[in-house]
Order: structure tokens, then sequence, then C-alpha cells
């Protein structure tokens, strides 16, 4: 679930929580918004504690033979 399917679920959540009167029979319009807003806030969270970009540390070291010329080069990338 990304971002904005979390939002969109807190919003229909809390439309349905506080804003709709109406009512259905054997469903409870309101349980099914609080609901519908804890599946956004855990959707949010979890967007930004799993999904967040995280630093990266790039190295390069390019290396050159003094004998036959040539050179070789490495990079290495490592999340922090």
């Amino acid at each position: 679930m990304r971002l904005g399917t979390s939002i969109f679920l807190l919003a229909v959540g809390a439309i349905l929580t506080f804003a709709v009167t109406y009512s259905v029979a054997g469903v409870d319009l309101q349980t099914v918004g609080v609901i519908l807003m804890v599946i956004g806030v855990l959707g949010v969270v979890l967007e930004f504690a799993m999904f967040r970009p995280r630093d990266q540390r790039t190295t390069s070291v390019t290396t050159a033979d003094p004998v036959s010329g040539t050179t070789r080069s490495e990079t290495t990338r490592r999340d922090v």
C-alpha cells in the first residue's frame, strides 16, 4: 500500500466516522470508518518507516598500473 492509498483510506474513514449520518441495516458505518482510519494510519506509518529514502555512500577508487599503463576503477555503494 503506497502513501496515496493510505491517505485515501484515512479520508474515507474520517468521512464515514464523522460526516455520514445514514444507517445501513447490519452495518455500523462509524465502525467501518474507524477501521479504515486505523488501516490508513498504519499504512502511512509503514510507508515512512520502511520505504523512506536511505542515505547512500558511494566510494570510487581508480588505480593505475605504472608498468602496463592499465587503469582499474572500482565503485562501492553502501546504504547507511
